[in-house]
């Protein structure tokens, strides 16, 4: 590995990141692109035949398209250079294009690696378009934006583009185990924390094991569980504290005594904080909160009483505004209370986390060009309203996650008539959808 750590102008005694000192020598030890570098794949075939062509590596970050990019150069025996579209201007392709028209004449061909592609403008791409077109450079460009959106077209017509897939569990615990075997030692993690530590990653093999070379650092002797782990490897904007702490008791007290469905304690703390002089403002915030945390959609009205509570507030000012503020909080502490939207986005937040950037599924995304249409996208889609009763039942979830219930409504106000609907559609989508 040493010789692409000097080819870069860096000497292999400096300090090198994990993710520098792991990196595949061969294109069969990089992890989660099989699909692209098996012998069936698109790039495997390309090594098989010794035929290089140009291509577009679309991916997420952390998934080997620098890699790969090395390890085609060293595959077809082309020197590598390389060439970041941040840093990069037109003399700058100028002089890699000459460079490679050089190396040409003496029969060494050159495999011009480009990061970040889609940051060049639409006149850099095309200079592109006669070196590609006559082989005097092989590219390999890599982008995380959508090359339908940010390429020219001339140019995707001489480049296949290739999608890299974030990297799922299975390979995120391959890179571990390579770097266990580095450390030669196992990771000082429970077994949950460990899997806490993958789903950190969000797909991204680069940013794993920055996190791993941390943790390998630490002079721990119990294993890290999850809280640990969190704590390690996460830094936490400090709390801010004004230094007043009847001020939090008394909002405290207001809110809970809403959340318990009394009316004259919520009028009471209410009348405290105002002769107290406490900011309007500050406790109408927290009267929005409560109608969207405590009520919900038992009573959908909830939050339009807050907002009007405000609007009212700064339209009279005090003390008649005050009265707005009274009535809100009598309607809030009288309305049917169910905090079944607020447990269902934490429940939803939490599968998000630990999910990361999985994909909607291919048949609920638009295909606005024709390279996102051969992909797949689109293809399937049933328009609901032109169903019978207006549901198709298809799936919504990404095709890797079983279908999720978050949200539960209670028997309470409107979130009655919710149950039934959801009812409903379980029954319909049970009889039309296979995954249901």
């Amino acid at each position: 590995m040493g010789d692409l750590f000097e080819a870069d102008g860096l000497d292999t005694g400096a300090p090198r990141p994990l993710a520098d000192r792991l990196r595949p020598r061969v294109l069969s030890e990089v992890v989660g692109q099989d699909h692209l570098l098996s012998a069936d794949g698109p790039l495997g075939r390309m090594v098989e035949r010794g035929t290089p062509h140009s291509v577009i590596l679309w991916g997420p970050p952390g998934t080997g398209k620098t890699t790969i990019a090395r390890l085609l150069s060293s595959s077809f025996k082309l020197h590598f250079d390389q060439l970041s579209a941040i840093f990069s201007g037109v003399a700058d392709l100028k002089k890699a294009f000459e460079a490679a028209r050089q190396r040409r004449r003496v029969g060494q061909g050159t495999l011009l690696f480009v990061d970040e592609i889609h940051r060049f403008n639409r006149s850099q791409q095309d200079s592109f378009l006669p070196v590609v077109e006559d082989g005097t450079v092989v590219l390999v460009g890599a982008t995380t934006e959508n090359p339908s959106f940010e390429l020219n077209g001339a140019l995707l017509s001489r480049c296949q583009v290739l999608v890299l897939r974030r990297l799922d569990d299975a390979a995120l615990e391959k890179l571990l185990e390579r770097a266990e075997a580095h450390y030669g030692q196992k990771l000082a993690l429970t077994s949950d924390a460990r899997e806490t530590l993958r789903a950190m990653a969000d797909g991204d093999g680069r940013y794993l094991l920055n996190l791993v070379e941390e943790i390998a650092g630490l002079k721990t002797l119990a294993p890290l569980d999850t809280a640990a782990l969190v704590e390690v490897v996460q830094r936490r904007a400090p709390l801010y504290d004004k230094g007043r702490e009847e001020h939090y008791n008394l909002i405290s007290a207001l809110h809970k005594s809403i959340r318990g469905s009394d009316p004259d304690a919520a009028l009471y703390w209410l009348a405290r904080m105002l002769v107290a002089g406490e900011q309007p403002l500050y406790i109408v915030r927290r009267l929005v909160r409560a109608s969207v945390e405590d009520i919900g959609l038992a009573d959908p009205q909830a939050v339009g009483q807050a907002l009007a509570a405000k609007d009212v507030y700064d339209f009279l000012g005090s003390p008649e505004g005050e009265i707005a503020l009274a009535q809100c909080v009598l309607y809030l502490a009288t309305a049917p209370k169910s905090n079944a939207v607020y447990k269902a986005f934490g429940a939803a937040s939490r599968a998000a986390r630990q999910h990361g950037s999985l994909m909607p599924p291919a048949h609920i995304l638009n295909a606005p060009t024709r390279m996102m249409k051969n992909l797949g996208y689109g293809s399937g889609y049933e328009y609901d309203h032109d169903v019978e009763e207006g549901f198709s039942g298809q799936n919504y979830f990404p095709d890797a996650m079983h279908r999720e219930t978050y949200y539960q409504p209670k028997e309470a106000g409107f979130e009655r008539e919710v149950i039934k609907r959801l009812e409903y559609w379980a029954k319909l989508r049970a009889k039309r959808s296979p995954r249901a």
